[in-house]
């Protein structure tokens, strides 16, 4: 219930919240939901599936659900770890452990086959990635202006850097990814490619995240296999 689960014969050694942005792209949230349970299952942990969706037919802001998922997933429990992750990605190897770096943010899609299982650049962060609450805060979380360009990516890359921590990843035999495509669905930006950045993040990044979010919560709801935030 919720998309909640802990291995029933042993203590789970870490807990994680999976926080997915979304918007009506239903087929790749069942397939996603079908290969997800089994595979964090296998890992034993604790862990709960949140997708973050928003209304409307406004620019989609994926780094802003992402933070709004954040804000609401620490209400349950606190969690050890945040895996950021895309609808359209599902993970072929079982030893791609959900659970983050102690010291530093995650990049865990570092394999991705759209890409021919390669880094598209080298500031890459997109796809799934893990962090901390406190990596979270201290990068003071994701930007809230990017509105459907999908270059938060490289924003982010750069808040990790200026907050004097690095991107570790995990390495390209693990972190190996299947896209989704399912072209019929509603469009949302497409993630992957590295658009021209219209932020200053070096000025910006303390002034635009988690200390100036704001959104209006319309319901939250538990489903059988996730909790459903759905904002404005």
């Amino acid at each position: 219930s919720g998309g909640h689960y802990k291995p029933p014969h042993c203590f789970a050694r870490y807990k994680s919240a999976i926080l997915v942005a979304y918007r009506n792209q239903e087929k790749k949230l069942r397939h996603f939901l079908y290969y997800i349970h089994p595979f964090l299952q296998r890992q034993q942990l604790s862990y709960t599936i949140y997708l973050i969706q928003q209304v409307g037919t406004g620019s989609f802001n994926r780094a802003k659900l992402l933070n709004v998922g954040v804000r609401e997933a620490m209400k349950d429990e606190e969690w050890d770890c945040l895996v950021l992750h895309d609808v359209d990605l599902v993970p072929e190897n079982d030893y791609n452990l959900y659970i983050c770096d102690e010291y530093y943010p995650k990049h865990m899609a570092s394999a991705i086959d759209k890409f021919q299982y390669t880094l598209p650049y080298k500031s890459f962060f997109g796809g799934v990635s893990a962090l901390t609450p406190e990596h979270y805060m201290k990068m003071n979380g994701f930007p809230n202006t990017y509105w459907g360009d999908g270059g938060e990516n490289d924003d982010i890359a750069t808040r990790i850097h200026l907050a004097g921590m690095k991107i570790v990843r995990t390495s390209p035999h693990l972190g190996r990814y299947r896209v989704m495509d399912y072209k019929e669905e509603t469009e949302i930006p497409d993630p992957w490619r590295r658009p021209p950045s219209q932020h200053n993040t070096r000025k910006t990044w303390k002034a635009d995240g988690m200390n100036t979010l704001q959104f209006r919560l319309l319901s939250r709801t538990k489903h059988p296999l996730y909790t459903k935030i759905t904002v404005d």
